[in-house]
């Protein structure tokens, strides 16, 4: 039941999240369609504005000639004639740019057009009777005036830019009508939108302070489950350690306890071997002797002399000998290894501050003969100090180096390289060599204990790889390879830079 609250009230939080993602994505992208709608509309507005005063701008101009031109033509007076040539200079431009504002508008273009033939011929007027003023042609001026009056030049001029003027302003209003319109939609969404985050916000507020409210009555429910659980955790951890302790006496006591019947094997084993010697000598002797006891077959004196059947029992009994010794001395080592193992284990770790290079170089020194035996050269890159056990760090390098030149490939020159490097707390190292490999389903194999992977055609009894990475776990590191058959091998050791007893784990 508990899970299923659970499952519904994450449902419900998620639900809300993504309505108020929803919300905000509609309202933001409404606000701004809206917004940048209503830009443009207040463009067309503004446009419209300048548009009209352009034209009434452009009328201006032509009112300005008009009026120097009649000046000039009644006064002679140079300001007059001044003026009339700044208006005329002017007008074009002034059309020009208008024609440019209304190019979007079908109709105003049509009106463009008659507005600019219009000025055009009333341009032409105006430079004519300017020509017959600076003639000294005053009446013939005078009758083009009158003859421009009478064609209603002017009048067209007027009645084409007030009708332009008539458009825009149906323009100004249509377009300040959709800018208001824009502005009032935009406001209606800031403020919908305003307030569906204001509900939704008061429904989160809602949903977390009943999540709250559930997660301390979980925390209270904890907190009373958890009261004695760091005296169940010493107490699990005391029954480990305990364990561990008496698992290390066992097997101390067991592999004590197994040499000593091993030792009276080997004494009597060796007993045995004397004792066959004697009885098949003396076997021998009796083949060898007639009825009245003379010697029938001289031989050296303790060389026995036996027939065929005897002497393949000799040969059978001298190797079933062998091997029970060969099986003793392997079983010594076995012991052996068991209880340094477990010497090993109950050794407290020392941290100190050690020069891996220099470690390791007094490591190589020492597997120099070998290394020369087998060819094999081996290479120091850069390697990181470290803070840990000095001697668990010389067993873990031994044991990794001595197995690099001992599974060399035989008649190839041998390359080991060791390096090290950095990371996040750690010290990474490497060591590689050229090697005969291991297969990949033998990478775990290769680290349980008494398992050994590959031709068995080097002495040991599967103990030291067990044995790193016990020892690499004990300095709270890991330890992998990497290899394939025939293409060498890499073994991987990760310890931390600053070892101490309390992160051993």
């Amino acid at each position: 039941m508990r899970a299923e609250a659970h499952r519904r009230r994450a449902f419900w939080q998620i639900l809300l999240l993504s309505a108020g993602l929803l919300v905000l994505t509609v309202i933001s992208a409404g606000s701004v369609y809206l917004v940048n709608k209503a830009r443009e509309d207040s463009k067309w507005v503004v446009h419209t504005i300048e548009v009209e005063s352009q034209i009434n701008a452009l009328l201006l101009e032509v009112r300005r000639a008009e009026s120097s031109a009649r000046g000039f033509l009644l006064t002679q007076g140079p300001d007059f004639l001044s003026d009339h040539e700044k208006a005329v200079a002017a007008i074009v431009p002034a059309l020009d740019k208008l024609a440019r504002q209304i190019s979007n508008d079908p109709a105003q273009r049509e009106n463009i057009e008659k507005l600019r033939a219009a000025i055009e011929i009333r341009l032409d007027q105006f430079s004519r009777e300017m020509t017959f003023v600076k003639q000294g042609q005053p009446d013939r001026a005078t009758a083009l005036i009158r003859e421009a009056a009478a064609g209603n030049t002017t009048t067209t001029i007027s009645n084409m830019a007030n009708a332009m003027i008539r458009e825009e302003e149906r323009l100004f209003r249509l377009r300040t009508a959709n800018s208001d319109r824009s502005q009032t939609l935009s406001a209606s969404m800031t403020g919908i939108g305003s307030g569906l985050v204001v509900l939704l916000a008061m429904i989160s507020i809602w949903l977390v302070r009943r999540s709250a409210r559930v997660r301390d009555e979980a925390e209270a429910r904890l907190r009373d489950a958890n009261v004695n659980l760091e005296a169940v955790v010493d107490e699990r951890t005391a029954d480990l350690r305990e364990a561990n302790d008496e698992i290390q006496r066992f097997a101390y006591i067991v592999s004590h306890d197994l040499r000593s019947p091993l030792v009276n094997i080997m004494g009597f084993t060796s007993e045995l071997e004397e004792l066959g010697g004697d009885i098949f000598r003396r076997i021998g002797d009796l083949t060898h002797v007639s009825a009245d006891g003379s010697s029938l077959a001289p031989g050296a004196p303790g060389e026995i002399v036996l027939e065929a059947a005897d002497k393949q029992l000799s040969e059978d009994f001298s190797e079933a000998l062998g091997f029970i010794k060969t099986s003793i001395a392997k079983m010594d080592r076995l012991i052996s290894a068991i209880l340094n193992l477990t010497r090993e284990g109950r050794r407290e770790f020392q941290p100190a501050k050690i020069d891996t290079r220099e470690l390791i170089e007094a490591i190589v020194s020492t597997l120099a003969h070998q290394a020369a035996e087998a060819q094999a050269e081996i290479h120091l890159e850069p390697l990181p100090n470290l803070v840990s056990d000095r001697l668990a760090l010389e067993q873990i390098f031994s044991n990794l180096i001595d197995n690099a030149i001992k599974y060399l490939k035989p008649g190839l020159p041998g390359e080991i390289r060791i390096r090290g490097r950095t990371k996040l707390g750690y010290a990474i190292f490497e060591i590689s060599d050229n090697g005969r490999g291991i297969d990949p389903k033998d990478h775990q194999r290769i680290f349980d204990l008494f398992r050994r992977a590959g031709t068995q055609d080097k002495p040991g009894q599967g103990i030291g790889l067990a044995h790193v990475r016990a020892l690499v776990r004990r300095l709270g590191g890991t330890m992998s390879v990497s290899s394939e058959l025939n293409a060498g091998s890499t073994f991987t050791i990760t310890l931390p830079i600053a070892w101490n007893v309390s992160n051993r784990n």
